[in-house]
């Protein structure tokens, strides 16, 4: 998904919610969503353009551990901090660590 099509994701959330409302569901500021609608955001909006796809996008991914999901599940699920209290969040660690769906690892 191209980031212009995550600035009409954006656009719709907002014009079916609030801005405050569609903010705190990214965990940015009402200003960051503004200015990022306003074409004004004088950093690289990357980031919480990929994080309106996950929260508002519709896209699936193939997780190696859980099959065919949605990328909003996949980035709640690898950004979970280990916990050795089952064997499947501890596969699930490091599957996500080696992930090329994860957006935030090195992949070294």
């Amino acid at each position: 998904m191209s980031n212009d099509d995550r600035i009409q994701l954006l656009r719709d959330a907002v014009a079916q919610s609030s801005q405050g409302k569609v903010a705190k569901a990214l965990g940015v500021s009402t200003a960051a969503v503004s200015q990022i609608l306003n074409g004004k955001y004088g950093a690289d909006p990357s980031a919480i353009l990929q994080r309106v796809e996950e929260v508002y996008g519709s896209s699936r991914v193939q997780c190696p551990t859980m099959g065919d999901i949605a990328l909003g599940k996949c980035a709640e699920t690898r950004r979970r901090p280990f916990a050795a209290t089952n064997p499947h969040r501890v596969k699930q660690y490091r599957a996500c660590s080696k992930c090329p769906n994860n957006t935030e690892a090195s992949h070294e």
